[in-house]
């Protein structure tokens, strides 16, 4: 079973959020899972945009109170 690593994103501002999980997801392999955790409002939108764009896929996600989270599965690591 693959463990599932945290990012523990509070406090930090758009465009911050988007760039720390970029390049932490630049360390993973394809197929790990990785919980994102924001109470940034911007991420509400931008994070599904990312993953979409990125060819990862959004397990899950849960907006209706901060911290807001995120269960991302990765894709094919794009540098």
């Amino acid at each position: 079973m693959t463990e599932l690593i945290t990012l523990n994103l509070l406090g930090l501002r758009c465009p911050e959020p988007l760039m720390v999980l970029r390049k932490n997801i630049r360390s993973l392999k394809e197929g790990q899972i990785i919980r994102v955790l924001t109470d940034d409002f911007s991420s509400t939108r931008d994070i599904k945009i990312f993953c979409h764009f990125m060819k990862h896929i959004l397990l899950s996600f849960s907006i209706k109170k901060i911290p807001y989270q995120y269960i991302i599965k990765i894709g094919k690591i794009i540098i």
